[in-house]
Protein backbone atom coordinates (compact mmCIF):
# COMPACT_ATOMS: atom_id res chain seq x y z
CA UNK A 1 0.00 0.00 0.00
CA UNK A 2 1.10 3.73 -0.45
CA UNK A 3 0.41 7.40 0.07
CA UNK A 4 0.88 9.98 -2.78
CA UNK A 5 1.86 13.31 -2.33
CA UNK A 6 2.28 15.75 -5.53
CA UNK A 7 4.46 18.12 -3.86
CA UNK A 8 4.30 22.14 -6.06
CA UNK A 9 4.35 19.48 -9.20
CA UNK A 10 3.88 21.63 -11.82
CA UNK A 11 3.41 20.84 -16.07
CA UNK A 12 4.12 23.46 -18.72
CA UNK A 13 3.26 23.28 -21.98
CA UNK A 14 4.98 24.77 -25.15
CA UNK A 15 3.17 27.96 -26.52
CA UNK A 16 0.73 27.88 -23.51
CA UNK A 17 0.11 31.04 -21.44
CA UNK A 18 0.01 29.37 -18.25
CA UNK A 19 0.54 25.75 -17.03
CA UNK A 20 -1.37 22.88 -16.95
CA UNK A 21 -0.85 21.51 -13.97
CA UNK A 22 -0.07 24.72 -11.38
CA UNK A 23 2.17 24.18 -8.68
CA UNK A 24 0.09 21.19 -7.44
CA UNK A 25 0.24 20.18 -3.58
CA UNK A 26 -1.87 17.38 -2.55
CA UNK A 27 -1.61 14.56 0.25
CA UNK A 28 -3.15 10.97 -0.80
CA UNK A 29 -3.81 8.93 2.14
CA UNK A 30 -2.95 5.34 1.74
CA UNK A 31 -5.97 3.44 0.43
CA UNK A 32 -7.96 6.46 -0.14
CA UNK A 33 -10.17 6.94 -3.26
CA UNK A 34 -9.47 10.43 -4.59
CA UNK A 35 -11.36 11.94 -7.33
CA UNK A 36 -9.92 14.48 -9.44
CA UNK A 37 -12.61 16.63 -11.25
CA UNK A 38 -13.75 19.63 -12.96
CA UNK A 39 -14.06 20.99 -16.76
CA UNK A 40 -12.60 20.51 -19.69
CA UNK A 41 -8.53 21.72 -20.09
CA UNK A 42 -8.44 21.62 -15.87
CA UNK A 43 -5.66 20.04 -15.86
CA UNK A 44 -7.26 16.83 -13.99
CA UNK A 45 -5.84 14.06 -16.71
CA UNK A 46 -2.09 15.77 -16.96
CA UNK A 47 -1.86 15.74 -13.38
CA UNK A 48 -3.29 11.94 -13.25
CA UNK A 49 -0.17 11.31 -16.37
CA UNK A 50 2.42 13.38 -14.28
CA UNK A 51 2.02 10.67 -10.96
CA UNK A 52 1.81 7.65 -14.02
CA UNK A 53 5.01 8.81 -15.85
CA UNK A 54 3.26 9.68 -18.79
CA UNK A 55 3.61 13.56 -18.34
CA UNK A 56 6.69 15.44 -17.58
CA UNK A 57 7.00 17.44 -14.12
CA UNK A 58 8.93 20.29 -15.25
CA UNK A 59 8.83 21.87 -11.09
CA UNK A 60 8.16 19.97 -8.11
CA UNK A 61 8.10 16.60 -7.06
CA UNK A 62 5.82 13.70 -6.94
CA UNK A 63 6.12 10.96 -4.49
CA UNK A 64 4.80 7.73 -3.77
CA UNK A 65 4.90 6.73 -0.33
CA UNK A 66 8.72 7.78 0.38
CA UNK A 67 9.99 7.36 -2.93
CA UNK A 68 10.47 9.85 -5.43
CA UNK A 69 9.13 8.75 -8.39
CA UNK A 70 9.13 12.56 -10.33
CA UNK A 71 11.76 11.02 -12.77
CA UNK A 72 11.23 7.51 -12.74
CA UNK A 73 10.12 5.25 -15.64
CA UNK A 74 6.43 3.92 -15.75
CA UNK A 75 7.07 0.55 -15.38
CA UNK A 76 9.26 1.59 -11.85
CA UNK A 77 6.69 3.32 -10.26
CA UNK A 78 4.54 0.00 -9.17
CA UNK A 79 1.43 1.35 -10.62
CA UNK A 80 -1.40 0.42 -12.52
CA UNK A 81 -3.44 2.42 -15.21
CA UNK A 82 -6.84 2.31 -16.43
CA UNK A 83 -7.66 4.34 -19.38
CA UNK A 84 -10.49 5.66 -21.01
CA UNK A 85 -10.20 3.12 -24.00
CA UNK A 86 -10.19 -0.55 -22.16
CA UNK A 87 -7.27 -1.21 -25.43
CA UNK A 88 -7.76 -4.84 -24.86
CA UNK A 89 -6.11 -7.31 -27.47
CA UNK A 90 -8.71 -8.32 -29.76
CA UNK A 91 -6.82 -11.59 -30.82
CA UNK A 92 -6.05 -12.25 -27.17
CA UNK A 93 -9.10 -14.06 -24.64
CA UNK A 94 -9.89 -12.39 -21.35
CA UNK A 95 -7.35 -14.32 -19.38
CA UNK A 96 -4.63 -13.48 -21.82
CA UNK A 97 -5.07 -9.74 -21.96
CA UNK A 98 -5.40 -9.44 -18.24
CA UNK A 99 -2.19 -11.48 -17.49
CA UNK A 100 -0.47 -10.38 -20.67
CA UNK A 101 1.42 -7.59 -18.57
CA UNK A 102 2.19 -10.68 -16.03
CA UNK A 103 3.48 -12.66 -19.09
CA UNK A 104 6.35 -9.95 -20.06
CA UNK A 105 7.39 -9.69 -16.76
CA UNK A 106 7.95 -13.35 -16.67
CA UNK A 107 6.16 -14.15 -13.72
CA UNK A 108 5.76 -17.88 -14.12
CA UNK A 109 2.79 -19.64 -15.28
CA UNK A 110 1.51 -20.70 -11.72
CA UNK A 111 1.43 -17.42 -10.41
CA UNK A 112 0.11 -15.75 -13.41
CA UNK A 113 -2.80 -18.07 -13.89
CA UNK A 114 -3.40 -17.97 -9.88
CA UNK A 115 -3.78 -13.71 -9.84
CA UNK A 116 -5.87 -14.28 -13.62
CA UNK A 117 -8.31 -16.74 -12.02
CA UNK A 118 -8.39 -14.62 -8.11
CA UNK A 119 -9.48 -11.13 -10.30
CA UNK A 120 -11.65 -12.91 -12.30
CA UNK A 121 -13.11 -14.25 -9.05
CA UNK A 122 -13.28 -10.84 -7.61
CA UNK A 123 -14.94 -9.06 -10.63
CA UNK A 124 -17.37 -11.84 -11.62
CA UNK A 125 -14.88 -12.66 -15.19
CA UNK A 126 -14.66 -16.47 -14.28
CA UNK A 127 -17.18 -17.45 -17.20
CA UNK A 128 -15.73 -15.36 -19.69
CA UNK A 129 -11.84 -16.13 -19.22
CA UNK A 130 -11.90 -18.11 -22.63
CA UNK A 131 -14.33 -15.87 -24.55
CA UNK A 132 -12.18 -12.40 -26.76
CA UNK A 133 -13.20 -9.09 -26.43
CA UNK A 134 -15.69 -9.30 -29.49
CA UNK A 135 -17.68 -11.41 -27.79
CA UNK A 136 -18.38 -9.19 -24.27
CA UNK A 137 -20.63 -6.16 -23.53
CA UNK A 138 -18.97 -2.94 -22.42
CA UNK A 139 -19.28 -3.07 -18.81
CA UNK A 140 -17.21 -6.41 -19.12
CA UNK A 141 -14.78 -4.91 -21.54
CA UNK A 142 -14.38 -2.81 -18.36
CA UNK A 143 -14.09 -5.02 -16.31
CA UNK A 144 -11.57 -7.01 -18.35
CA UNK A 145 -9.34 -3.66 -17.98
CA UNK A 146 -9.96 -3.29 -14.54
CA UNK A 147 -8.66 -7.12 -13.99
CA UNK A 148 -5.38 -6.49 -16.67
CA UNK A 149 -4.64 -3.75 -13.99
CA UNK A 150 -5.55 -5.89 -10.28
CA UNK A 151 -3.34 -8.57 -11.05
CA UNK A 152 -0.20 -6.90 -11.71
CA UNK A 153 -0.91 -5.88 -7.43
CA UNK A 154 0.22 -2.60 -7.51
CA UNK A 155 0.84 -0.05 -5.59
CA UNK A 156 -1.88 2.64 -6.74
CA UNK A 157 -4.41 2.41 -9.26
CA UNK A 158 -4.41 5.23 -11.89
CA UNK A 159 -8.18 5.76 -13.46
CA UNK A 160 -8.52 8.31 -16.40
CA UNK A 161 -12.29 8.23 -17.05
CA UNK A 162 -12.74 4.71 -17.60
CA UNK A 163 -16.18 4.72 -17.35
CA UNK A 164 -16.99 7.29 -20.55
CA UNK A 165 -17.72 4.73 -23.08
CA UNK A 166 -20.38 3.18 -21.18
CA UNK A 167 -23.92 4.22 -21.30
CA UNK A 168 -25.87 6.12 -18.95
CA UNK A 169 -27.69 3.09 -17.13
CA UNK A 170 -24.07 0.91 -17.49
CA UNK A 171 -22.38 3.77 -15.66
CA UNK A 172 -24.30 4.47 -12.50
CA UNK A 173 -24.18 0.56 -11.95
CA UNK A 174 -20.54 0.13 -12.60
CA UNK A 175 -19.39 3.31 -10.86
CA UNK A 176 -20.85 1.68 -7.59
CA UNK A 177 -18.52 -2.09 -8.37
CA UNK A 178 -15.78 0.40 -9.18
CA UNK A 179 -16.06 1.83 -5.82
CA UNK A 180 -17.01 -1.74 -3.78
CA UNK A 181 -13.97 -3.06 -5.69
CA UNK A 182 -12.13 -0.68 -4.24
CA UNK A 183 -12.72 -0.37 -0.90
CA UNK A 184 -12.73 -4.31 -0.90
CA UNK A 185 -9.02 -4.28 -2.32
CA UNK A 186 -7.98 -0.97 0.04
CA UNK A 187 -5.57 -0.11 -3.13
CA UNK A 188 -4.79 3.59 -2.95
CA UNK A 189 -6.38 5.40 -6.27
CA UNK A 190 -6.26 8.26 -8.04
CA UNK A 191 -9.49 8.84 -10.26
CA UNK A 192 -10.01 11.21 -12.96
CA UNK A 193 -13.52 12.18 -14.06
CA UNK A 194 -15.52 15.37 -15.48
CA UNK A 195 -18.86 13.81 -14.18
CA UNK A 196 -19.32 15.58 -10.90
CA UNK A 197 -22.03 13.20 -9.66
CA UNK A 198 -19.39 10.56 -10.84
CA UNK A 199 -17.02 12.07 -8.64
CA UNK A 200 -19.44 13.00 -5.32
CA UNK A 201 -20.36 9.18 -5.41
CA UNK A 202 -17.38 7.67 -5.73
CA UNK A 203 -14.60 9.56 -4.04
CA UNK A 204 -13.63 9.42 -0.18
CA UNK A 205 -12.58 12.81 -1.12
CA UNK A 206 -12.76 14.65 -4.03
CA UNK A 207 -9.76 17.51 -5.68
CA UNK A 208 -11.72 20.31 -7.39
CA UNK A 209 -9.59 21.77 -10.44
CA UNK A 210 -10.00 24.58 -12.62
CA UNK A 211 -7.13 26.30 -14.83
CA UNK A 212 -4.42 23.65 -13.34
CA UNK A 213 -5.05 25.49 -9.96
CA UNK A 214 -6.42 23.11 -7.11
CA UNK A 215 -9.95 24.66 -6.11
CA UNK A 216 -10.87 22.71 -2.82
CA UNK A 217 -9.96 19.00 -1.80
CA UNK A 218 -12.68 17.55 0.71
CA UNK A 219 -15.33 15.31 1.10
CA UNK A 220 -18.34 15.31 -1.02
CA UNK A 221 -20.14 16.67 2.09
CA UNK A 222 -18.60 19.36 2.17
CA UNK A 223 -17.63 20.30 -0.99
CA UNK A 224 -21.61 20.40 -1.14
CA UNK A 225 -22.10 22.08 2.03
CA UNK A 226 -18.77 24.06 2.47
CA UNK A 227 -17.80 25.48 -1.12
CA UNK A 228 -14.50 27.51 -0.86
CA UNK A 229 -15.33 29.76 -3.59
CA UNK A 230 -18.01 30.65 -6.28
CA UNK A 231 -16.23 28.37 -8.76
CA UNK A 232 -16.35 25.04 -6.56
CA UNK A 233 -20.32 26.21 -5.10
CA UNK A 234 -21.24 26.32 -9.10
CA UNK A 235 -19.42 23.16 -10.33
CA UNK A 236 -20.83 20.68 -7.24
CA UNK A 237 -24.73 20.21 -7.03
CA UNK A 238 -26.75 19.07 -9.99
CA UNK A 239 -28.62 21.47 -10.55
CA UNK A 240 -26.10 23.77 -10.10
CA UNK A 241 -26.04 26.36 -7.11
CA UNK A 242 -28.24 29.50 -7.86
CA UNK A 243 -25.10 32.29 -7.94
CA UNK A 244 -26.57 35.90 -8.50
CA UNK A 245 -24.97 39.06 -7.26
CA UNK A 246 -27.48 41.73 -5.43
CA UNK A 247 -27.50 45.10 -3.69
CA UNK A 248 -26.42 45.73 -0.27
CA UNK A 249 -28.81 47.50 1.45
CA UNK A 250 -29.31 48.38 5.36
CA UNK A 251 -27.00 45.20 6.27
CA UNK A 252 -28.75 43.03 3.99
CA UNK A 253 -28.77 41.45 0.32
CA UNK A 254 -31.65 43.04 -1.38
CA UNK A 255 -33.09 39.45 -3.26
CA UNK A 256 -36.43 40.65 -5.38
CA UNK A 257 -38.61 42.38 -2.53
CA UNK A 258 -37.26 40.33 0.42
CA UNK A 259 -34.07 41.36 2.13
CA UNK A 260 -31.85 38.54 3.25
CA UNK A 261 -29.45 39.48 6.61
CA UNK A 262 -25.97 39.19 6.36
CA UNK A 263 -23.27 38.67 9.50
CA UNK A 264 -21.49 41.37 10.57
CA UNK A 265 -18.31 39.77 9.57
CA UNK A 266 -19.54 39.43 6.30
CA UNK A 267 -20.44 43.36 5.96
CA UNK A 268 -16.91 43.66 7.40
CA UNK A 269 -15.39 41.70 4.58
CA UNK A 270 -17.42 43.66 1.70
CA UNK A 271 -16.43 47.12 3.05
CA UNK A 272 -12.44 46.30 3.16
CA UNK A 273 -13.26 45.38 -0.74
CA UNK A 274 -15.27 48.79 -0.91
CA UNK A 275 -18.40 46.96 -2.25
CA UNK A 276 -22.21 47.68 -2.05
CA UNK A 277 -23.17 43.57 -3.48
CA UNK A 278 -22.77 40.64 -2.29
CA UNK A 279 -22.46 37.14 -4.78
CA UNK A 280 -25.36 34.85 -3.14
CA UNK A 281 -26.08 31.57 -3.55
CA UNK A 282 -28.68 29.14 -2.90
CA UNK A 283 -29.13 25.82 -3.85
CA UNK A 284 -32.50 24.70 -5.68
CA UNK A 285 -33.22 22.11 -3.48
CA UNK A 286 -32.83 25.12 -0.34
CA UNK A 287 -35.90 27.00 -1.94
CA UNK A 288 -39.44 26.27 -0.51
CA UNK A 289 -42.86 28.11 -2.52
CA UNK A 290 -44.74 30.45 -0.21
CA UNK A 291 -47.99 32.25 -0.11
CA UNK A 292 -47.35 36.15 -2.01
CA UNK A 293 -46.00 38.53 0.37
CA UNK A 294 -43.92 35.75 1.95
CA UNK A 295 -41.30 35.63 -0.78
CA UNK A 296 -38.85 36.98 -3.55
CA UNK A 297 -41.48 36.94 -6.64
CA UNK A 298 -40.19 34.43 -9.59
CA UNK A 299 -42.22 34.29 -12.85
CA UNK A 300 -41.75 30.61 -14.24
CA UNK A 301 -40.50 30.15 -17.89
CA UNK A 302 -40.62 26.48 -17.14
CA UNK A 303 -40.74 23.30 -15.12
CA UNK A 304 -38.94 20.45 -16.13
CA UNK A 305 -40.59 17.35 -14.47
CA UNK A 306 -38.59 14.42 -13.99
CA UNK A 307 -41.24 12.03 -12.32
CA UNK A 308 -39.80 11.86 -8.99
CA UNK A 309 -38.82 15.31 -8.80
CA UNK A 310 -39.10 19.28 -10.33
CA UNK A 311 -37.22 21.84 -11.37
CA UNK A 312 -38.82 25.49 -11.88
CA UNK A 313 -36.60 27.49 -13.97
CA UNK A 314 -37.59 31.06 -13.44
CA UNK A 315 -36.82 34.73 -13.86
CA UNK A 316 -36.87 37.02 -10.58
CA UNK A 317 -39.02 40.26 -10.27
CA UNK A 318 -36.65 43.51 -9.63
CA UNK A 319 -37.41 47.23 -9.88
CA UNK A 320 -33.38 47.60 -10.30
CA UNK A 321 -31.32 44.12 -11.20
CA UNK A 322 -27.58 43.89 -11.24
CA UNK A 323 -28.07 41.37 -13.67
CA UNK A 324 -30.55 39.12 -15.56
CA UNK A 325 -31.04 36.89 -12.36
CA UNK A 326 -32.91 33.40 -13.31
CA UNK A 327 -33.65 31.39 -10.51
CA UNK A 328 -33.50 27.07 -10.50
CA UNK A 329 -35.80 25.67 -7.31
CA UNK A 330 -36.84 22.07 -6.83
CA UNK A 331 -40.62 22.08 -6.48
CA UNK A 332 -43.70 19.29 -5.58
CA UNK A 333 -43.78 16.87 -8.61
CA UNK A 334 -47.19 16.45 -7.91
CA UNK A 335 -47.99 20.40 -7.76
CA UNK A 336 -46.22 22.06 -10.89
CA UNK A 337 -47.13 25.81 -11.00
CA UNK A 338 -48.40 26.76 -14.68
CA UNK A 339 -45.77 28.16 -17.01
CA UNK A 340 -46.19 32.09 -17.22
CA UNK A 341 -47.48 32.09 -13.77
CA UNK A 342 -45.70 34.27 -10.35
CA UNK A 343 -44.82 32.37 -7.89
CA UNK A 344 -43.11 33.13 -4.41
CA UNK A 345 -40.07 31.31 -3.23
CA UNK A 346 -38.51 31.75 0.05
CA UNK A 347 -34.84 30.66 1.24
CA UNK A 348 -34.77 28.06 4.12
CA UNK A 349 -32.66 29.57 7.11
CA UNK A 350 -29.14 29.04 7.42
CA UNK A 351 -28.95 27.59 3.89
CA UNK A 352 -27.29 31.32 2.08
CA UNK A 353 -24.05 31.06 0.92
CA UNK A 354 -22.32 34.51 0.72
CA UNK A 355 -19.33 35.29 -2.03
CA UNK A 356 -17.28 38.07 -2.44
CA UNK A 357 -18.64 39.37 -6.23
CA UNK A 358 -14.58 40.40 -6.83
CA UNK A 359 -12.87 36.95 -5.49
CA UNK A 360 -15.35 34.89 -5.49
CA UNK A 361 -13.84 33.65 -2.14
CA UNK A 362 -16.27 32.63 0.34
CA UNK A 363 -16.87 34.95 3.19
CA UNK A 364 -17.54 33.24 6.09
Amino acid sequence: MATVTYDHATRFYANTERPAVDALNLDIADGEFLVLVGPSGCGKSTALRMLAGLETVDEGTIRISDKDVTNLKPRERDIAMVFQSYALYPHMSVAENMGFALELAKVPKPERTRRVEEAAEILDLKPFLHRKPKALSGGQRQRVAMGRAIVREPQVFLMDEPLSNLDAKLRVSTRSQIAALQRRLGITTVYVTHDQIEAMTMGDRVCVLKDGLLQQVDTPLNLYSRPRNSFVAGFIGSPAMNLREFRVVDGHARVGTVDIALSRDELAALGKEGLDRVLLGFRPESIEIVGEGEGFPVVVNVVEELGSEAFLYGTLIEEDPLTATDIVSKVDPKRIPPTGSTVYLRLLEGEEHIFSPTTGARLL
